[in-house]
């Protein structure tokens, strides 16, 4: 039988893993909304709406169903973490309000305009309540990571008997991890956002659909992964480091580590064994690690024997962060291939195709390994130095947090089952309707004609 502790904990874990998943979309795609409505707006070529208006409605039901588990994830703070709030509430309560009062004001203010507002306000408002929008979500993440950073990296802040108190909101904002992890998950987002619509656009083109908006979406989506995967390597390094800073038992863990060592070999799979407090089984590169995180193949690396008791569950950790990295060189790999093969015959083979299908979701896996590594991987702490994990937990009885979690998973298996359904039902549906005809090309037509013939659709 769960405890209570455990039963919160895979609440908690089962909410926010379903509700990064709709904003990790919803972040990126609205600013390639805003760019296939500014195209629009230059070049009055009728292709680029019929991309809008597709993925305008995916992007509607995204935000849907992301602000639906948003709200649904923040009652557990008062539910199953009463002390979160009475421990660090003068700093988490602020943060969460300013995410509510600028972001989620933006996003409902223009939201409406955007999605209904095509025909109806002139083109010149209509995208600049897109832009707004896209600003909107971003800010959101902003505010949000904020909040995840400070509770990772605390500062700014002091304890009047076991209460945190705010001293300097800059510091607590700009806190050492927030810059690296809010760089690390903008670029998750884009890239979440790239493979869903090269991996849509692929769908369709297998399906038969010759039209030109699949194949616009797809370059455009391949060409944003193809420079955004690099940059995220990059980025993840230079969190890696940070990490190493502020977090040293958390990089022990994702490197498994068990001894303070030089020339730390980099494990690429191996089997931790936390009771013996060794590896079973290594396939490693000798001196790597060291060099990864120090730059010097001599580098010393703290082992986990160096924070006894104090240091996060070793193998989801280690594990999550592999797949996480080993996701992101495939998708490197993916986005290189497919776009040279573009640029060359300017078609992909069917098995490629179908690799990008199967990968229109692989943003998702990637996002939820990092998010493991990071909110595992700062275990025991809820706050770290500040609030442990146990010490936040509710006394409730198990029996309510059981009953609340099978509900909570029911819904949530419910609502992807029909969304995952609804995109590809979508997608379909999309290839029935007509080609763009030759009138409808004519880059002349104005403004009118162009959204009277859109609106017959």
């Amino acid at each position: 039988m769960f405890e209570t502790l455990m039963l919160s904990r895979i609440q908690f874990a089962a909410n926010i893993s379903f509700h990064i998943l709709f904003p990790t979309i919803t972040i990126a795609l609205s600013w390639f909304l805003f760019f296939f409505k500014l195209r629009f707006d230059q070049t009055a070529d009728p292709v680029w709406m019929r991309a809008y208006r597709f993925w305008v409605k995916i992007f509607a039901i995204t935000f849907a169903i992301g602000v639906v588990s948003g709200i649904t994830m923040s009652f557990q703070f008062g539910t199953n973490w009463p002390k979160f709030m009475e421990t660090v509430g003068n700093i988490a309560g602020p943060l969460l309000g300013y995410e509510v009062l600028t972001a989620f004001f933006l996003e409902a203010g223009f939201l409406g305009i955007m999605l209904f507002g095509i025909n109806r306000v002139s083109a010149k408002v209509h995208t600049l309540s897109t832009l707004i929008v896209a600003f909107g979500t971003t800010l959101s993440s902003f505010w949000i990571l904020a909040l995840n950073s400070w509770m990772q990296t605390p500062q700014g802040h002091e304890m009047r008997g076991g209460v945190a108190f705010p001293v300097d909101w800059l510091a607590i904002i700009f806190n050492p991890s927030f810059p690296y992890r809010l760089s690390h998950m903008l670029l998750a987002s884009g890239l979440t956002a790239a493979f869903l619509i090269a991996g849509i656009s692929a769908y369709r083109l297998l399906k038969g659909d010759d039209k030109r908006a699949p194949k616009l979406t797809l370059k455009i989506a391949l060409s944003v992964a193809m420079v955004l995967t690099p940059l995220q390597i990059f980025v993840g390094d230079l969190h890696g480091l940070n990490t190493l800073k502020h977090q040293p038992q958390k990089i022990a863990a994702m490197e498994g580590i068990w001894h303070t060592e030089k020339s730390a070999p980099l494990l690429l799979f191996a089997i931790p064994d936390e009771k013996n407090k060794r590896n079973t089984f290594e396939l490693a590169i000798p001196a790597m690690a060291s060099f990864i995180l120090t730059h010097d193949f001599n580098g010393e690396i703290k082992g986990l024997n160096e924070f006894e008791g104090n240091h996060p569950p070793v193998k989801p950790v280690f594990y999550a962060f592999r797949v996480m990295v080993g996701l992101g060189m495939l998708m490197l790999l993916l986005a290189w291939l497919a776009r040279i093969q573009l640029w060359r015959k300017d078609k992909l083979p069917r098995w490629l195709l179908k690799i990008l299908v199967m990968m229109s979701f692989s943003g998702w896996i990637g996002t939820l390994a990092g998010w493991y590594v990071t909110e595992i991987g700062r275990q025991p702490w809820l706050v770290t130095g500040v609030l442990t994990v146990k010490d936040a937990a509710t006394t409730i009885a198990p029996g309510n947090v059981a009953l609340s979690l099978s509900l909570y998973l029911l819904l949530y298996l419910v609502l992807m089952v029909a969304y995952l359904h609804t995109i590809f039902t979508m997608a379909s549906r999309a290839i029935e309707i007509e080609e763009i005809s030759e009138t409808e090309q004519q880059p002349s037509l104005n403004q009118a004609s162009i959204n009277a013939t859109l609106a017959q659709e």
